[in-house]
Protein backbone atom coordinates (compact mmCIF):
# COMPACT_ATOMS: atom_id res chain seq x y z
CA UNK A 1 0.00 0.00 0.00
CA UNK A 2 3.00 2.26 1.11
CA UNK A 3 4.49 1.54 -2.34
CA UNK A 4 0.85 2.50 -4.28
CA UNK A 5 0.08 -1.05 -5.64
CA UNK A 6 -2.52 -1.77 -3.49
CA UNK A 7 -5.33 0.66 -3.04
CA UNK A 8 -7.05 1.25 0.42
CA UNK A 9 -9.66 -0.87 -0.40
CA UNK A 10 -7.66 -3.52 -1.02
CA UNK A 11 -7.56 -3.62 -4.86
CA UNK A 12 -4.48 -3.53 -7.28
CA UNK A 13 -3.84 -0.49 -8.59
CA UNK A 14 -2.79 0.33 -12.32
CA UNK A 15 0.57 0.66 -10.80
CA UNK A 16 0.25 -2.84 -8.96
CA UNK A 17 -0.85 -4.57 -12.15
CA UNK A 18 1.87 -3.49 -13.97
CA UNK A 19 4.10 -4.24 -11.41
CA UNK A 20 2.58 -8.34 -11.76
CA UNK A 21 3.11 -7.89 -15.71
CA UNK A 22 6.72 -10.23 -15.81
CA UNK A 23 4.61 -12.63 -13.33
CA UNK A 24 1.22 -12.54 -15.90
CA UNK A 25 0.75 -16.22 -17.16
CA UNK A 26 1.53 -16.26 -21.08
CA UNK A 27 -0.39 -19.32 -22.51
CA UNK A 28 -1.16 -22.77 -21.63
CA UNK A 29 0.30 -25.91 -23.62
CA UNK A 30 -1.47 -29.76 -23.28
CA UNK A 31 0.60 -32.71 -24.24
CA UNK A 32 -1.72 -34.78 -26.00
CA UNK A 33 -0.05 -36.52 -28.76
CA UNK A 34 0.19 -40.19 -26.93
CA UNK A 35 -1.36 -43.40 -27.74
CA UNK A 36 -2.34 -44.09 -24.02
CA UNK A 37 -1.27 -47.75 -24.15
CA UNK A 38 -1.53 -48.36 -20.76
CA UNK A 39 -5.24 -47.21 -21.11
CA UNK A 40 -6.42 -50.50 -23.28
CA UNK A 41 -9.10 -51.26 -24.33
CA UNK A 42 -10.87 -47.66 -24.24
CA UNK A 43 -7.55 -46.25 -25.34
CA UNK A 44 -7.78 -48.05 -28.58
CA UNK A 45 -11.21 -45.93 -29.26
CA UNK A 46 -10.50 -42.36 -28.65
CA UNK A 47 -7.75 -40.66 -26.92
CA UNK A 48 -7.75 -40.84 -23.14
CA UNK A 49 -8.29 -37.07 -22.47
CA UNK A 50 -11.67 -37.33 -24.77
CA UNK A 51 -13.22 -39.66 -21.93
CA UNK A 52 -15.95 -38.20 -19.86
CA UNK A 53 -15.43 -38.16 -15.95
CA UNK A 54 -18.61 -37.24 -13.81
CA UNK A 55 -20.23 -36.35 -17.20
CA UNK A 56 -17.28 -33.84 -18.06
CA UNK A 57 -14.52 -34.46 -20.76
CA UNK A 58 -11.39 -34.35 -19.53
CA UNK A 59 -9.66 -32.26 -21.76
CA UNK A 60 -12.47 -29.68 -21.75
CA UNK A 61 -12.76 -29.37 -17.89
CA UNK A 62 -9.49 -28.47 -18.33
CA UNK A 63 -10.03 -25.63 -20.90
CA UNK A 64 -12.00 -24.36 -19.16
CA UNK A 65 -10.56 -24.26 -15.90
CA UNK A 66 -7.52 -22.22 -17.72
CA UNK A 67 -9.96 -19.42 -19.54
CA UNK A 68 -11.74 -19.30 -16.13
CA UNK A 69 -8.22 -18.32 -14.93
CA UNK A 70 -7.97 -15.76 -17.56
CA UNK A 71 -5.70 -17.87 -19.83
CA UNK A 72 -7.26 -17.89 -23.57
CA UNK A 73 -3.77 -18.31 -25.35
CA UNK A 74 -4.07 -22.62 -25.26
CA UNK A 75 -2.15 -25.02 -27.61
CA UNK A 76 -2.97 -28.52 -27.62
CA UNK A 77 -0.08 -30.80 -29.10
CA UNK A 78 -1.86 -33.88 -31.10
CA UNK A 79 -0.92 -36.86 -32.51
CA UNK A 80 -2.68 -40.65 -31.77
CA UNK A 81 -6.28 -39.92 -33.19
CA UNK A 82 -5.78 -36.39 -33.80
CA UNK A 83 -8.96 -35.51 -35.91
CA UNK A 84 -11.22 -36.50 -32.92
CA UNK A 85 -9.74 -32.97 -31.27
CA UNK A 86 -10.60 -31.29 -34.37
CA UNK A 87 -14.13 -29.49 -32.67
CA UNK A 88 -11.83 -27.83 -29.87
CA UNK A 89 -11.02 -25.45 -32.51
CA UNK A 90 -14.26 -23.95 -33.10
CA UNK A 91 -15.71 -24.36 -29.41
CA UNK A 92 -12.74 -23.09 -27.88
CA UNK A 93 -11.00 -21.54 -30.06
CA UNK A 94 -8.09 -23.75 -29.33
CA UNK A 95 -4.29 -23.86 -31.41
CA UNK A 96 -3.24 -27.04 -32.66
CA UNK A 97 0.52 -28.29 -33.01
CA UNK A 98 1.10 -31.90 -34.95
CA UNK A 99 3.77 -34.38 -34.03
CA UNK A 100 3.50 -36.74 -36.94
CA UNK A 101 6.21 -38.87 -34.66
CA UNK A 102 4.16 -39.58 -31.91
CA UNK A 103 4.37 -43.58 -32.24
CA UNK A 104 8.24 -43.75 -32.05
CA UNK A 105 8.88 -40.45 -29.71
CA UNK A 106 7.78 -39.88 -26.24
CA UNK A 107 6.46 -35.76 -25.43
CA UNK A 108 9.31 -34.33 -24.74
CA UNK A 109 9.23 -34.17 -28.42
CA UNK A 110 5.69 -32.61 -28.60
CA UNK A 111 7.58 -30.29 -26.23
CA UNK A 112 10.21 -29.45 -28.62
CA UNK A 113 7.55 -28.76 -31.52
CA UNK A 114 5.86 -26.26 -28.98
CA UNK A 115 8.84 -24.35 -28.62
CA UNK A 116 7.54 -21.02 -30.59
CA UNK A 117 4.91 -21.47 -27.91
CA UNK A 118 7.32 -21.84 -24.68
CA UNK A 119 7.29 -18.43 -22.37
CA UNK A 120 5.54 -18.01 -19.29
CA UNK A 121 3.36 -21.12 -19.78
CA UNK A 122 1.73 -23.84 -17.79
CA UNK A 123 2.38 -27.51 -19.27
CA UNK A 124 -0.24 -29.74 -18.51
CA UNK A 125 -1.61 -33.16 -19.79
CA UNK A 126 -5.11 -33.44 -21.92
CA UNK A 127 -5.17 -36.46 -18.82
CA UNK A 128 -4.87 -34.53 -15.72
CA UNK A 129 -8.44 -34.12 -13.70
CA UNK A 130 -8.54 -31.32 -11.35
CA UNK A 131 -10.86 -31.72 -8.80
CA UNK A 132 -10.59 -27.40 -7.88
CA UNK A 133 -9.00 -24.96 -10.83
CA UNK A 134 -5.23 -25.13 -10.05
CA UNK A 135 -4.71 -22.33 -12.48
CA UNK A 136 -4.16 -18.54 -11.72
CA UNK A 137 -3.15 -15.37 -13.84
CA UNK A 138 -0.05 -14.97 -12.26
CA UNK A 139 2.58 -17.42 -11.19
CA UNK A 140 5.94 -16.10 -9.49
CA UNK A 141 8.07 -19.46 -9.75
CA UNK A 142 8.79 -22.48 -11.93
CA UNK A 143 7.04 -25.32 -10.60
CA UNK A 144 5.50 -28.89 -10.66
CA UNK A 145 2.48 -29.83 -8.83
CA UNK A 146 2.30 -33.09 -6.86
CA UNK A 147 1.74 -34.69 -3.72
CA UNK A 148 3.15 -37.38 -1.10
CA UNK A 149 2.65 -41.58 -1.43
CA UNK A 150 3.20 -43.70 0.82
CA UNK A 151 4.12 -46.57 -1.74
CA UNK A 152 5.88 -47.15 -4.86
CA UNK A 153 4.67 -46.04 -8.04
CA UNK A 154 5.94 -45.86 -11.81
CA UNK A 155 6.04 -41.58 -11.46
CA UNK A 156 9.38 -39.66 -10.65
CA UNK A 157 9.71 -38.87 -7.11
CA UNK A 158 11.25 -35.69 -5.92
CA UNK A 159 13.26 -33.93 -2.78
CA UNK A 160 12.97 -30.62 -1.69
CA UNK A 161 14.69 -28.30 0.62
CA UNK A 162 12.96 -25.83 3.26
CA UNK A 163 11.70 -23.83 0.51
CA UNK A 164 9.84 -26.30 -1.82
CA UNK A 165 12.50 -26.13 -4.91
CA UNK A 166 13.53 -29.65 -5.86
CA UNK A 167 17.03 -30.53 -5.09
CA UNK A 168 16.78 -34.30 -6.53
CA UNK A 169 14.89 -36.45 -8.82
CA UNK A 170 14.51 -39.90 -9.18
CA UNK A 171 12.35 -43.14 -9.91
CA UNK A 172 11.25 -46.42 -8.04
CA UNK A 173 11.37 -45.20 -4.46
CA UNK A 174 9.10 -46.54 -1.97
CA UNK A 175 7.13 -43.40 -0.77
CA UNK A 176 7.67 -39.77 -0.99
CA UNK A 177 6.79 -36.79 -2.88
CA UNK A 178 5.58 -37.32 -6.73
CA UNK A 179 5.58 -35.45 -9.07
CA UNK A 180 1.46 -35.29 -10.77
CA UNK A 181 -0.19 -32.55 -12.56
CA UNK A 182 0.31 -28.94 -13.90
CA UNK A 183 3.65 -27.44 -14.43
CA UNK A 184 4.42 -23.79 -14.81
CA UNK A 185 7.43 -22.69 -16.91
CA UNK A 186 8.59 -19.10 -16.93
CA UNK A 187 9.91 -17.71 -19.28
CA UNK A 188 13.56 -18.49 -18.90
CA UNK A 189 13.29 -21.94 -17.51
CA UNK A 190 11.50 -22.16 -21.12
CA UNK A 191 14.78 -21.02 -22.40
CA UNK A 192 16.71 -23.50 -20.51
CA UNK A 193 14.44 -26.14 -22.17
CA UNK A 194 14.41 -25.37 -25.92
CA UNK A 195 18.12 -24.84 -25.82
CA UNK A 196 18.63 -28.35 -24.68
CA UNK A 197 15.96 -29.82 -26.80
CA UNK A 198 17.27 -28.37 -30.09
CA UNK A 199 20.49 -29.65 -28.99
CA UNK A 200 19.31 -32.82 -28.17
CA UNK A 201 17.61 -33.29 -31.97
CA UNK A 202 21.13 -34.59 -33.25
CA UNK A 203 21.19 -37.18 -30.83
CA UNK A 204 17.90 -38.29 -29.75
CA UNK A 205 19.01 -38.94 -26.09
CA UNK A 206 15.30 -38.28 -24.94
CA UNK A 207 13.45 -39.40 -27.70
CA UNK A 208 11.88 -42.40 -25.62
CA UNK A 209 11.46 -40.25 -22.37
CA UNK A 210 9.39 -38.02 -21.06
CA UNK A 211 10.06 -34.80 -20.60
CA UNK A 212 10.66 -34.85 -16.98
CA UNK A 213 14.16 -36.53 -17.34
CA UNK A 214 15.47 -33.65 -19.21
CA UNK A 215 15.05 -31.63 -16.04
CA UNK A 216 16.35 -34.65 -14.25
CA UNK A 217 19.30 -35.04 -15.51
CA UNK A 218 19.88 -31.01 -16.10
CA UNK A 219 18.38 -30.13 -12.64
CA UNK A 220 21.39 -27.74 -11.44
CA UNK A 221 21.88 -25.77 -15.30
CA UNK A 222 17.98 -24.72 -14.92
CA UNK A 223 16.58 -21.93 -12.82
CA UNK A 224 15.29 -23.40 -9.78
CA UNK A 225 11.79 -25.48 -9.92
CA UNK A 226 9.79 -25.60 -7.20
CA UNK A 227 7.59 -28.69 -5.66
CA UNK A 228 3.81 -27.22 -5.65
CA UNK A 229 2.37 -29.73 -2.87
CA UNK A 230 -1.34 -31.12 -2.99
CA UNK A 231 -3.21 -33.33 -1.33
CA UNK A 232 -3.45 -36.92 -3.24
CA UNK A 233 -7.15 -36.27 -3.63
CA UNK A 234 -6.66 -32.97 -5.56
CA UNK A 235 -5.30 -34.31 -9.29
CA UNK A 236 -5.93 -37.50 -10.67
CA UNK A 237 -3.96 -39.35 -13.39
CA UNK A 238 -6.01 -42.33 -15.32
CA UNK A 239 -3.02 -44.57 -16.58
CA UNK A 240 -5.37 -47.42 -16.58
CA UNK A 241 -9.13 -48.12 -16.72
CA UNK A 242 -9.28 -49.52 -13.53
CA UNK A 243 -8.22 -46.37 -11.73
CA UNK A 244 -10.95 -44.97 -13.96
CA UNK A 245 -13.53 -47.25 -12.66
CA UNK A 246 -12.43 -46.48 -9.53
CA UNK A 247 -12.83 -42.79 -9.58
CA UNK A 248 -15.95 -43.16 -11.25
CA UNK A 249 -18.38 -45.82 -10.71
CA UNK A 250 -20.37 -45.00 -14.04
CA UNK A 251 -17.56 -46.92 -15.53
CA UNK A 252 -18.41 -50.02 -13.58
CA UNK A 253 -21.30 -50.95 -15.40
CA UNK A 254 -20.68 -50.01 -18.39
CA UNK A 255 -17.94 -48.45 -19.92
CA UNK A 256 -19.95 -47.43 -23.35
CA UNK A 257 -17.42 -49.04 -25.61
CA UNK A 258 -17.28 -51.12 -28.40
CA UNK A 259 -14.99 -53.38 -27.57
CA UNK A 260 -15.98 -54.17 -23.40
CA UNK A 261 -19.62 -54.74 -25.57
CA UNK A 262 -17.95 -57.10 -27.83
CA UNK A 263 -16.80 -58.90 -25.13
CA UNK A 264 -19.60 -59.07 -22.89
CA UNK A 265 -21.61 -60.98 -26.02
CA UNK A 266 -19.10 -63.27 -26.65
CA UNK A 267 -18.41 -64.42 -23.04
CA UNK A 268 -22.08 -63.49 -21.87
CA UNK A 269 -20.78 -61.45 -19.01
CA UNK A 270 -21.19 -58.56 -16.88
CA UNK A 271 -19.02 -55.78 -17.70
CA UNK A 272 -17.67 -55.12 -14.19
CA UNK A 273 -16.46 -59.21 -14.59
CA UNK A 274 -14.09 -57.93 -17.27
CA UNK A 275 -10.76 -57.19 -15.75
CA UNK A 276 -7.08 -57.16 -14.93
CA UNK A 277 -6.36 -55.39 -18.47
CA UNK A 278 -2.81 -55.24 -19.84
CA UNK A 279 -1.54 -54.21 -23.22
CA UNK A 280 0.81 -55.74 -25.19
CA UNK A 281 3.42 -54.03 -26.80
CA UNK A 282 1.77 -53.07 -30.47
CA UNK A 283 2.81 -55.66 -33.13
CA UNK A 284 3.70 -55.04 -36.34
CA UNK A 285 0.46 -55.39 -37.91
CA UNK A 286 -2.43 -54.79 -34.80
CA UNK A 287 -2.63 -53.89 -31.60
CA UNK A 288 -3.69 -56.46 -28.81
CA UNK A 289 -4.44 -56.59 -24.88
CA UNK A 290 -5.06 -59.31 -22.26
CA UNK A 291 -7.79 -58.94 -20.20
CA UNK A 292 -9.42 -61.46 -17.33
CA UNK A 293 -12.64 -63.26 -16.84
CA UNK A 294 -13.18 -66.05 -14.15
CA UNK A 295 -9.54 -65.71 -13.59
CA UNK A 296 -8.68 -67.38 -16.67
CA UNK A 297 -6.65 -64.71 -19.32
CA UNK A 298 -7.48 -64.28 -22.83
CA UNK A 299 -6.73 -61.55 -25.60
CA UNK A 300 -8.37 -59.04 -27.91
CA UNK A 301 -6.59 -58.20 -31.05
CA UNK A 302 -7.07 -54.96 -32.61
CA UNK A 303 -6.86 -54.78 -36.29
CA UNK A 304 -4.06 -51.69 -37.05
CA UNK A 305 -4.97 -49.03 -39.87
CA UNK A 306 -4.95 -50.05 -43.16
CA UNK A 307 -4.91 -53.80 -42.77
CA UNK A 308 -8.57 -54.59 -43.89
CA UNK A 309 -7.18 -53.41 -47.33
CA UNK A 310 -4.87 -56.21 -47.53
CA UNK A 311 -6.09 -59.04 -45.39
CA UNK A 312 -9.53 -60.85 -45.57
CA UNK A 313 -10.73 -61.58 -42.48
CA UNK A 314 -13.16 -64.09 -43.65
CA UNK A 315 -10.43 -65.93 -45.22
CA UNK A 316 -8.51 -66.20 -41.67
CA UNK A 317 -11.40 -67.01 -39.98
CA UNK A 318 -11.72 -69.80 -41.87
CA UNK A 319 -7.78 -70.76 -41.46
CA UNK A 320 -7.99 -70.27 -37.76
CA UNK A 321 -11.11 -73.01 -37.50
CA UNK A 322 -9.09 -74.93 -39.56
CA UNK A 323 -6.00 -74.69 -37.47
CA UNK A 324 -7.80 -75.31 -34.10
CA UNK A 325 -9.62 -78.86 -35.58
CA UNK A 326 -5.28 -79.50 -36.86
CA UNK A 327 -4.20 -78.83 -33.14
CA UNK A 328 -1.68 -76.69 -34.57
CA UNK A 329 -3.41 -73.32 -32.68
CA UNK A 330 -5.99 -74.30 -30.04
CA UNK A 331 -6.43 -70.57 -28.66
CA UNK A 332 -8.66 -69.38 -31.23
CA UNK A 333 -12.62 -68.58 -29.52
CA UNK A 334 -14.06 -65.81 -32.06
CA UNK A 335 -13.29 -63.39 -34.82
CA UNK A 336 -15.38 -60.95 -36.56
CA UNK A 337 -15.26 -60.82 -40.18
CA UNK A 338 -16.48 -57.46 -40.67
CA UNK A 339 -14.07 -55.36 -38.64
CA UNK A 340 -10.96 -57.93 -37.92
CA UNK A 341 -11.23 -57.95 -34.23
CA UNK A 342 -10.14 -61.41 -32.52
CA UNK A 343 -10.25 -62.87 -28.78
CA UNK A 344 -8.24 -66.02 -28.40
CA UNK A 345 -7.17 -67.87 -25.04
CA UNK A 346 -4.05 -66.88 -23.99
CA UNK A 347 -0.74 -69.79 -22.81
CA UNK A 348 0.78 -68.73 -19.83
CA UNK A 349 3.61 -70.46 -20.43
CA UNK A 350 6.02 -70.48 -23.02
CA UNK A 351 8.80 -69.75 -25.10
CA UNK A 352 9.48 -68.28 -28.72
CA UNK A 353 12.19 -70.63 -30.94
CA UNK A 354 15.82 -70.04 -30.39
CA UNK A 355 16.75 -69.30 -34.12
CA UNK A 356 19.99 -70.34 -33.17
CA UNK A 357 19.02 -74.26 -31.31
CA UNK A 358 18.81 -77.04 -33.29
CA UNK A 359 16.42 -78.58 -31.41
CA UNK A 360 13.89 -75.56 -31.67
CA UNK A 361 14.36 -75.81 -35.44
CA UNK A 362 13.43 -79.26 -35.39
CA UNK A 363 10.49 -78.81 -33.37
CA UNK A 364 9.32 -75.98 -35.86
CA UNK A 365 10.07 -77.73 -38.79
CA UNK A 366 7.15 -80.70 -37.75
CA UNK A 367 4.42 -78.76 -37.22
CA UNK A 368 5.10 -76.92 -40.65
CA UNK A 369 5.40 -80.13 -41.95
CA UNK A 370 2.00 -81.53 -40.19
CA UNK A 371 0.30 -78.09 -41.88
CA UNK A 372 1.61 -78.85 -44.78
CA UNK A 373 0.45 -82.08 -45.96
CA UNK A 374 -3.24 -81.44 -44.25
CA UNK A 375 -5.92 -82.62 -46.46
CA UNK A 376 -6.99 -78.95 -46.73
CA UNK A 377 -7.96 -77.12 -49.60
CA UNK A 378 -9.52 -73.43 -49.67
CA UNK A 379 -10.01 -71.18 -52.69
CA UNK A 380 -7.42 -68.32 -51.16
CA UNK A 381 -4.02 -67.89 -49.97
CA UNK A 382 -0.90 -65.54 -50.40
CA UNK A 383 0.79 -65.31 -53.72
CA UNK A 384 4.02 -63.13 -52.99
CA UNK A 385 4.84 -61.94 -56.21
CA UNK A 386 1.76 -60.51 -56.86
CA UNK A 387 0.30 -59.24 -53.63
CA UNK A 388 3.74 -57.41 -53.40
CA UNK A 389 3.13 -55.65 -56.90
CA UNK A 390 0.00 -55.22 -55.67
CA UNK A 391 0.82 -53.42 -52.67
CA UNK A 392 3.35 -51.27 -54.83
CA UNK A 393 0.77 -50.04 -57.02
CA UNK A 394 -1.17 -48.71 -53.64
CA UNK A 395 2.05 -46.96 -52.92
CA UNK A 396 2.06 -45.37 -56.19
CA UNK A 397 -1.04 -43.86 -55.97
CA UNK A 398 0.03 -41.72 -53.30
CA UNK A 399 3.42 -41.14 -54.83
CA UNK A 400 4.44 -42.26 -58.23
CA UNK A 401 7.87 -42.22 -57.96
CA UNK A 402 8.15 -43.64 -54.33
CA UNK A 403 8.91 -46.71 -55.97
CA UNK A 404 11.50 -46.26 -59.02
CA UNK A 405 14.89 -47.03 -56.00
CA UNK A 406 13.69 -50.37 -55.33
CA UNK A 407 13.32 -51.15 -59.16
CA UNK A 408 16.44 -53.34 -59.46
CA UNK A 409 15.58 -55.88 -56.66
CA UNK A 410 11.76 -56.01 -58.17
CA UNK A 411 13.62 -57.38 -60.65
CA UNK A 412 15.96 -59.48 -59.74
CA UNK A 413 13.31 -61.18 -57.19
CA UNK A 414 11.20 -61.36 -60.34
CA UNK A 415 13.80 -63.70 -62.30
CA UNK A 416 13.72 -65.67 -59.35
CA UNK A 417 9.62 -66.14 -59.11
CA UNK A 418 9.81 -67.27 -62.83
CA UNK A 419 12.74 -69.58 -62.36
CA UNK A 420 10.27 -71.31 -59.45
CA UNK A 421 7.47 -71.86 -61.55
CA UNK A 422 6.36 -75.16 -63.31
CA UNK A 423 9.02 -77.01 -60.96
CA UNK A 424 6.92 -79.38 -59.17
CA UNK A 425 6.17 -77.71 -55.81
CA UNK A 426 2.68 -77.78 -55.41
CA UNK A 427 0.99 -75.57 -53.38
CA UNK A 428 -0.78 -76.44 -50.12
CA UNK A 429 -2.34 -75.38 -46.78
CA UNK A 430 0.24 -72.79 -45.64
CA UNK A 431 0.79 -69.99 -42.58
CA UNK A 432 2.04 -67.27 -44.11
CA UNK A 433 3.43 -65.61 -41.20
CA UNK A 434 6.21 -67.94 -39.51
CA UNK A 435 8.28 -65.27 -37.53
CA UNK A 436 9.14 -66.42 -34.02
CA UNK A 437 6.90 -64.24 -32.13
CA UNK A 438 3.65 -66.57 -33.79
CA UNK A 439 5.43 -69.61 -32.35
CA UNK A 440 4.88 -71.04 -28.93
CA UNK A 441 7.18 -74.12 -26.87
CA UNK A 442 4.93 -74.80 -24.36
CA UNK A 443 6.96 -76.61 -22.09
CA UNK A 444 5.64 -80.25 -22.32
CA UNK A 445 7.25 -79.31 -25.97
CA UNK A 446 4.07 -79.24 -27.35
CA UNK A 447 4.74 -76.34 -30.46
CA UNK A 448 1.63 -74.08 -31.10
CA UNK A 449 1.41 -72.03 -34.01
CA UNK A 450 -0.52 -68.82 -34.07
CA UNK A 451 -2.30 -65.84 -36.33
CA UNK A 452 -3.29 -66.27 -39.22
CA UNK A 453 -3.73 -63.69 -40.72
CA UNK A 454 -1.44 -64.25 -43.89
CA UNK A 455 -2.99 -68.05 -44.59
CA UNK A 456 -4.25 -69.82 -47.45
CA UNK A 457 -2.80 -72.56 -50.05
CA UNK A 458 0.51 -70.82 -51.58
CA UNK A 459 3.65 -72.07 -51.97
CA UNK A 460 4.86 -73.90 -48.93
CA UNK A 461 8.59 -72.11 -49.77
CA UNK A 462 6.62 -68.82 -47.70
CA UNK A 463 6.42 -70.64 -44.65
CA UNK A 464 10.17 -71.93 -44.49
CA UNK A 465 11.60 -68.98 -46.13
CA UNK A 466 10.15 -66.31 -43.31
CA UNK A 467 11.46 -68.18 -40.96
CA UNK A 468 14.80 -68.21 -42.71
CA UNK A 469 14.30 -64.66 -43.35
CA UNK A 470 13.53 -63.45 -39.64
CA UNK A 471 16.65 -65.48 -38.12
CA UNK A 472 18.34 -63.99 -41.31
CA UNK A 473 20.38 -66.98 -41.64
CA UNK A 474 23.49 -67.34 -43.87
CA UNK A 475 23.09 -70.15 -46.50
CA UNK A 476 24.35 -72.82 -45.30
CA UNK A 477 22.20 -72.83 -42.27
CA UNK A 478 19.46 -71.91 -44.90
CA UNK A 479 20.24 -75.00 -46.64
CA UNK A 480 20.04 -77.14 -43.73
CA UNK A 481 17.05 -75.84 -42.52
CA UNK A 482 15.66 -76.30 -45.63
CA UNK A 483 17.09 -80.44 -45.88
CA UNK A 484 15.66 -81.26 -43.01
CA UNK A 485 12.38 -80.13 -43.66
CA UNK A 486 12.56 -82.13 -46.93
CA UNK A 487 13.58 -84.73 -45.81
CA UNK A 488 12.84 -88.02 -48.70
CA UNK A 489 11.90 -84.77 -51.51
CA UNK A 490 15.38 -83.33 -50.78
CA UNK A 491 16.99 -82.57 -53.90
CA UNK A 492 19.07 -79.62 -55.41
CA UNK A 493 15.97 -78.62 -57.75
CA UNK A 494 13.78 -78.59 -54.50
CA UNK A 495 16.31 -76.83 -52.40
CA UNK A 496 17.04 -74.23 -55.22
CA UNK A 497 13.10 -73.08 -55.06
CA UNK A 498 12.70 -72.85 -50.92
CA UNK A 499 16.04 -71.09 -51.32
CA UNK A 500 14.44 -68.88 -54.11
CA UNK A 501 11.35 -68.09 -51.97
CA UNK A 502 13.67 -67.04 -48.93
CA UNK A 503 14.25 -63.83 -51.23
CA UNK A 504 11.24 -64.01 -52.28
CA UNK A 505 8.83 -63.73 -49.06
CA UNK A 506 11.72 -61.31 -47.83
CA UNK A 507 11.50 -59.20 -50.92
CA UNK A 508 7.24 -59.36 -50.19
CA UNK A 509 7.39 -58.64 -46.41
CA UNK A 510 9.90 -55.10 -47.30
CA UNK A 511 7.28 -54.00 -50.18
CA UNK A 512 4.14 -54.97 -47.02
CA UNK A 513 6.38 -52.58 -44.69
CA UNK A 514 7.07 -49.85 -47.07
CA UNK A 515 2.84 -49.82 -47.60
CA UNK A 516 2.03 -50.24 -43.72
CA UNK A 517 4.51 -46.97 -43.19
CA UNK A 518 2.65 -45.04 -45.13
CA UNK A 519 -0.48 -45.92 -43.47
CA UNK A 520 1.44 -44.64 -40.24
CA UNK A 521 2.51 -47.39 -38.84
CA UNK A 522 6.37 -47.49 -37.25
CA UNK A 523 7.96 -50.96 -38.99
CA UNK A 524 11.68 -49.97 -37.44
CA UNK A 525 14.47 -51.90 -38.42
CA UNK A 526 12.57 -55.01 -40.07
CA UNK A 527 11.37 -52.89 -42.79
CA UNK A 528 15.89 -52.88 -44.32
CA UNK A 529 16.36 -56.34 -42.39
CA UNK A 530 13.54 -57.49 -45.21
CA UNK A 531 14.90 -54.96 -47.76
CA UNK A 532 18.79 -57.03 -47.50
CA UNK A 533 17.81 -60.60 -47.04
CA UNK A 534 15.78 -59.91 -50.75
CA UNK A 535 18.76 -58.81 -51.94
CA UNK A 536 21.61 -60.67 -50.01
CA UNK A 537 19.12 -63.96 -51.51
CA UNK A 538 18.95 -62.73 -54.78
CA UNK A 539 21.95 -62.19 -55.58
CA UNK A 540 23.30 -65.58 -54.40
CA UNK A 541 21.43 -67.02 -56.21
CA UNK A 542 21.42 -65.47 -59.66
CA UNK A 543 25.38 -65.39 -59.35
Amino acid sequence: MQRGYIAENGEATIEGIRQLEPYKVDNAVILAAGAATRFVPLSLEKPKGLYKVHNECIIERQIKQLRSAGINDITIVLGYKKEMFFYLRDKYGIKFIFNNEFNSKNNTYSVFLAKNELKNTYICSSDDYFVRNPFQRYEYESFYAGYYVDDRTNEMYVKVDNRMKIIKMTKGLDHGDILMGQSFWTKSFSDKMISLLKDDQQIGIYDNMFWEWVVKDNLTTFPPLFFKLYSSDEIFEFDYFSQLREFDNRYVDSSHSKIMERIKLIFRCDEEDIVSFRNISEGLTNTSFIFKINDVDYIYRYPGNGTNKIINRKNEKNSLKIAYELEIDPTYIYLDINEGWKISKLVQSFREPDYHSKRDSSSVIKVLQKLHSANVKVDYGMKPWEDACRMERLLKNDNSDSFSKFEPLKQKVKKLYDKTQKDGIKKCFCHGDTYKHNWMIKDNGETLLIDWEYSGMSDPGIDVGYYIVDAMYDFDDARSFIKEYLAERDSAQNEFHFMAYTAIIAYYWFVWALYRESCGAVIGESLYNWYKMAEKYADYLLN
